[in-house]
């Protein structure tokens, strides 16, 4: 049995085997949601990016160095469009850029920028997504030359926009042979077979990466509702693209329960390269690490190797502190020699909460997404009442003065239960896992939208709140079996303390791409600075790219702009920077091999739209 992904949420079912051919199974298991992260598309969605050009919430000081602007391209002729532009690349004279969904989603799409004159860019057109779809990560061109088609295409992803209906999923193939005069080729195209939903549209997309071999072509997505989460597409005739494989990785590397702060394991982003004549995806799984698989034969990937994190977090043990990786393998690419590849762990939350039961028993607690959090100003503590599942108001007894509610997972979504108890009176909110495939002691991260704080636990800390300890028999199965919540007396368990330590940002690593070991990790100061937790933006990583001929990578950095960084020898030097007077906000970046024979690198700032940098020492 596999887990399937519907939506935010993880049922079983019997899924597709690594190496199956084309036919693909699935059983009827009912189409659930109850609100859990489980794929990329929720890793930005339920966040809200701090505006980096507004007074407001503040920004680091302009800044640079060996780092030259060539130019800038304000999209919206200053007109507030904050978190509008998503990721960037090029192609010849034209860069691409995705159009996300906020502030606020009709279509999104792809922008065109004419960079003929890298002093001068200009925009050309935008390519409109479908009615209530957007695009974020991965848009990529390639030149193609099979049976069918000979000339550029550009691929993009679709995903759905909040409270949108009319949205497609899967990819958009469109030719750039002439990109002032874009034609799509297909959209919406992807996997289309989720167990016991009926569909008319492609399950929604995360992000696309598309690569030729010979005469043929082949497109990989990250599915955002299945737990077979790698699909690949042949795409050797563009007009029509046929799903060829679907491979989910969960098993391959998942790392033990509580090793790593969350354990949701899923496909976020991945690059294709040919290496010593073999085609080779590198995949950034979450919490699962980063993997290798061969992908020769698309139709049979074949997974090599991945990378564990390490038991404790090897940056914020250089500042004294002991604690679980984040996790969060966000984005990777390979060096120039392939010897290493360069990986973002994505983290928007600079704290964790330290949590203590009354009888002294400290317990991990995985903070809820839209909630206030508990944060160096906000602490949840007081006395506990077990609520039940909270899926109904009306039986959700009424708090007394500071109390915390207790629930248990299952049967509705998180926003339910918590807005419920909320409605009732209750502080905060300590949600306890159930049984069956992701319960037991499995940590999840809860997408969850309510006015108190709300956090997750494992099963077993959920009874031991509730009662003071674990039955000798307790039993938990993925099945679906096991012990039934015991009852407090008079309903009452345990008070709780849950207070915040911080515990920094996003940061890089620099693996071994043969051993898969963590050779050296790069952050920028401040994102491991509590004084610099708020106030200041979104300080976590997002993207790399690698020079193709100098042991150079760029990076992406959100409100800790653009960063340029050095490999050699096998260890991490900063060689350059440059953030904005007003600061930045980057998503994206990429190196440019531009016709007129000088390498730039690009990035795309969430708020405005394209920079154009060159690293000069």
């Amino acid at each position: 049995m596999r887990a399937l992904r519907t939506g935010t949420a993880v049922v079983a079912v019997a899924a597709l085997a690594l190496g199956a051919g084309p036919a693909f199974a699935h059983d009827d298991t009912p189409w659930i949601d109850d609100g859990v992260l489980d794929s990329g598309k929720e890793t930005h969605q339920h966040h809200a990016h701090d505006q980096q050009h507004g007074e407001e919430d503040g920004h680091l000081p302009p800044s640079s160095e060996n780092v030259t602007k060539i130019a800038n391209l304000d999209l919206f002729e200053d007109e507030e469009e904050p978190g509008r532009i998503a990721d960037v690349s090029a192609y010849g004279n034209y860069a691409y850029l995705t159009a996300f969904w906020e502030p606020e989603c009709d279509r999104g799409g792809v922008y065109i920028v004419d960079i003929s004159d890298p002093e001068a860019p200009e925009l050309v057109t935008l390519i409109p997504s479908h009615r209530g779809t957007f695009s974020g990560e991965g848009s990529q061109v390639i030149h193609l030359e099979t049976p069918y088609f000979t000339g550029e295409v550009l691929a993009y992803q679709n995903e759905i926009c909040p409270g949108e209906t009319k949205g497609v999923g899967g990819m958009t193939l469109v030719d750039v042979t002439d990109p002032t005069k874009p034609k799509k080729l297909v959209e919406g195209a992807g996997d289309f077979s989720v167990a016991g939903k009926a569909q008319t549209k492609s399950n929604e997309t995360h992000s696309v990466r598309m690569w030729a071999d010979g005469d043929k072509a082949y497109a990989v997505l990250v599915d955002d509702l299945e737990d077979t989460d790698i699909d690949i597409l042949d795409i050797t005739n563009p007009s029509k693209p046929k799903l060829v494989s679907e491979t989910s990785l969960d098993a391959d590397t998942a790392q033990s329960p509580g090793e790593v702060h969350g354990d949701a394991v899923f496909l976020h982003d991945m690059v294709v390269e040919e290496i010593d004549g073999e085609m080779i995806m590198l995949a950034s799984y979450w919490d699962g690490g980063y993997a290798l698989l061969n992908v020769d034969d698309p139709a049979d990937p074949v997974f090599l190797r991945d990378t564990d994190f390490e038991a404790t977090d090897p940056v914020r043990a250089l500042f004294g502190q002991t604690v679980t990786p984040e996790g969060n393998a966000h984005q990777a690419e390979f060096t120039n020699d392939r010897e290493f590849f360069i990986a973002t762990d994505e983290d928007f939350d600079p704290f964790r909460v330290v949590a203590t039961m009354e009888d002294g028993t400290e317990f991990t607690a995985i903070q809820g997404s839209d909630v206030p959090q508990v944060d160096a100003e906000t602490t949840l503590a007081g006395d506990t009442r077990f609520v039940g599942l909270a899926c109904d108001a009306a039986s959700v007894p009424a708090a007394s003065a500071g109390e915390i509610a207790i629930i248990e997972r299952g049967v509705c979504d998180f926003t339910v239960k918590v807005q419920n108890v909320e409605a009732k009176g209750y502080e905060g909110a300590v949600v306890f896992n159930r049984t069956g495939v992701d319960g037991c002691d499995t940590l999840i991260s809860m997408l969850v939208e309510a006015g108190i704080p709300a956090v997750f636990v494992s099963r077993t800390d959920g009874f031991r709140i509730l009662t003071g300890g674990v039955p000798g028999d307790y039993t938990c199965d993925a099945s679906g079996a096991g012990t039934t919540v015991p009852t407090p007396v008079g309903g009452l368990g345990q008070d709780v303390a849950i207070q915040a330590v911080f515990d920094g940002w996003g940061y890089v690593h620099l693996y071994d791409a043969e051993t898969m070991v963590d050779l050296d990790q790069y952050w920028v100061p401040e994102s491991q600075d509590a004084d610099f937790a708020s106030g200041f933006g979104d300080l976590s990583v997002h993207e790399v790219a690698t020079d193709p001929d100098e042991e150079l990578a760029y990076i992406s950095y959100y409100a800790a702009g653009f960063r340029v960084v050095s490999y050699a020898g096998g260890e991490f030097e900063e060689l350059g920077h440059y953030i904005e007077d007003g600061g930045n906000n980057f998503w994206g970046v990429e190196v440019h091999q531009h016709p007129n024979g000088q390498e730039y690198v690009l990035a795309s700032d969430r708020d405005s739209g394209l920079y154009i940098f060159q690293y000069t020492p």
